[in-house]
């Protein structure tokens, strides 16, 4: 029998490609998604690409009788990959207590779910943004957790607390990834990154204004204290990124784990500037990009890159993909767009 796992946020962008890495490696996968900031036809294409049609419920995580029918439709779950969440950085200190509902009530009962059922084994979608804006750089596992900047990054390190007081008084394990800008799309082109409204994150606001559905990219700030003045981020491809999580879950499901609870950074090492990001785009896509800087957006950042050292050697897991192949992957995902049936 294949084993179960289910993938909460499992129609959104991360949350998607890495249904696709499990169903590859044969395991049985249940989505619960909202559909909040993603679309039903991703697991139509999700079948297209694996042969494979993964259960899917449209819930509400924060609802905690929602939450734990699922479980009872399913009690051979025997591990959760949870991405559900609100994740604009930006929108996060709009709105924070929207934030820190949504965030935290879902994880909430989620654990409460898996323990009512006897499952134990949790890979939780961490971020960086736990590590505040870093005194040093490449940032470690066992960097100091700084006051967060934003709400969005507020809500990562109590979830990291929560599971961390949690594991220790139950049998609950836990795998934090900490991981950094995940961008590009699975090479099939059927499942990408495709955010409802205005995109928060840089490259699908790139390929966005390359293909004429945005006038003009901005970049927020260009006074950062960086070569060129403009944000470092890590950026890494996403199936990367999945394939970072399905090693994850077999550690915990074959109790490999060294701890109740193990934190990994989950990024390539390097950095790149928003700036550098648009020359290599430009030099993927062979098109002129429109862009303007325009003021600092409040929460953002300066600076910050993974070391990486610790996930390559533990989990035997490394980044494979360089920044043009990433935008290479999510150019070609946006030019498929229109042939998808959306």
């Amino acid at each position: 029998m294949a084993k179960k796992i289910l993938v909460t946020g499992g129609t959104g962008y991360i949350g998607s490609h890495t249904v696709v890495e499990l169903i590859n490696e044969g395991y049985e996968v249940v989505i619960a998604d909202n559909l909040s900031n993603s679309f039903a036809f991703v697991i139509d294409n999700i079948e297209k690409i694996t042969g494979v049609r993964p259960y899917f419920y449209k819930t509400e995580l924060t609802d905690a009788g929602a939450t734990k029918a699922i479980f009872d439709k399913h009690p051979d779950v025997c591990g959760v990959i949870h991405f559900a969440a609100l994740k604009a950085v930006g929108e996060s200190v709009e709105k924070p207590l929207l934030y820190y509902h949504n965030n935290l009530f879902s994880l909430i009962n989620i654990i409460q779910a898996m323990e009512e059922i006897g499952c134990h084994n949790l890979v939780f979608s961490s971020s960086c943004t736990v590590y505040g804006q870093p005194d040093e750089l490449p940032v470690r596992e066992t960097s100091p957790i700084l006051p967060a900047l934003s709400p969005y990054g507020n809500t990562k390190q109590i979830a990291e607390e929560m599971i961390k007081d949690k594991a220790g008084i139950s049998e609950l394990k836990a795998i934090l990834l900490r991981y950094f800008n995940p961008i590009g799309a699975h090479a099939s082109a059927l499942i990408g990154e495709l955010p409802i409204g205005v995109p928060n994150n840089l490259v699908p606001f790139i390929t966005q204004t390359a293909i004429g559905k945005r006038k003009e990219l901005s970049v927020f700030g260009n006074d950062y204290q960086t070569p060129d003045g403009t944000c470092i981020r890590d950026y890494i491809h996403v199936v990367d990124l999945a394939k970072a999580h399905i090693i994850s879950l077999e550690r915990l499901l074959d109790k490999r784990n060294k701890n109740s609870v193990e934190v990994f950074n989950i990024g390539t090492g390097k950095g790149y500037s928003v700036l550098e990001v648009i020359n290599a785009f430009e030099s993927a896509s062979k098109v002129k990009l429109q862009y303007k800087f325009a003021p600092r957006r409040q929460g953002d950042i300066e600076q910050i890159w993974a070391d990486t050292d610790y996930a390559n050697e533990e989990l035997k897991w490394c980044a494979e993909r360089n920044l043009f192949e990433m935008l290479e992957s999510a150019w070609k995902w946006e030019c498929n767009l229109g042939t998808l049936n959306l």
